[in-house]
């Protein structure tokens, strides 16, 4: 394995073991994706807790390995060529471990395809639009009480979910048959819609039966379940 020591990341979040991949994070919808992905594929990683309430992700050590200020990032010690990988973004993150581990993304260019065009369907559409209507519904009602933002986001939300209903209605998962890291990238947003920004009602998420009967089987595995405790917050 590569020395990681040089990474200035480890400066702030030392690595127990430099040898694992280092993880990022906070139980957030973006979080949730690449805990869950790591469970899945059996990787061995170590989590460290990146908090928002002390402005961690703003910090110069964090933005060393994304400059974005965004959680997830990975740092792998054995990346390609057993040279030492930092990644930011979970889209990019879960196709790397997909194709490290060969697991959630098939081989089969027409599947692969497939399943990378619903994981960017996520990143363009579910996650900013989903993560739009929550702010502006449950968090800015005190400092915006005009109508138009959570109208326009609410519409585009039912939209993105109508599309996800019809296409559940005739497979069993995003891709077709199998699960997949598209399913992985989705279902803890879905999950926020009716938990964390509490619009379940707001939205009629109890009409949407192939999209529940899809979200239960996501919620329902081992990884998913452990995911959404990773690392934990307190």
């Amino acid at each position: 394995m590569s020395d990681i020591s040089s990474f200035e990341i480890t400066n702030k979040w030392p690595a127990t073991n430099p040898d694992i991949i280092q993880l990022y994070s906070l139980p957030t919808p973006n979080g949730i994706k690449v805990s869950a992905m790591l469970e899945e594929t059996g990787l061995a990683y170590e989590a460290h807790k990146v908090d928002f309430s002390a402005d961690d992700q703003h910090s110069p050590e964090f933005e060393s390995l994304n400059p974005n200020g965004k959680i997830p990032a990975i740092l792998d010690p054995d990346g390609p060529d057993g040279k030492p990988l930092g990644l930011f973004e979970s889209g990019a993150i879960l196709q790397y471990l997909a194709e490290k581990s060969g697991k959630l993304l098939s081989t089969d260019p027409a599947i692969k395809y497939k399943t990378l065009q619903w994981l960017h369907f996520q990143i363009g559409g579910v996650g900013p639009m989903f993560g739009q209507f929550g702010h502006f519904y449950k968090f800015a009602r005190d400092s915006c009480d005009h109508p138009y933002p959570v109208s326009r986001y609410k519409n585009e939300v039912l939209r993105l979910l109508d599309v996800m209903e019809d296409h559940l209605g005739k497979n069993q998962w995003m891709n077709g048959d199998d699960y997949s890291i598209a399913d992985l990238s989705i279902w803890p947003w879905y999950r926020t819609l009716g938990g964390f920004y509490e619009a379940t009602n707001e939205l009629e998420l109890q009409d949407y039966e192939s999209i529940n009967r899809w979200f239960d089987l996501c919620s329902e595995r081992p990884a998913s379940k452990k995911a959404i405790n990773i690392p934990p917050r307190e």
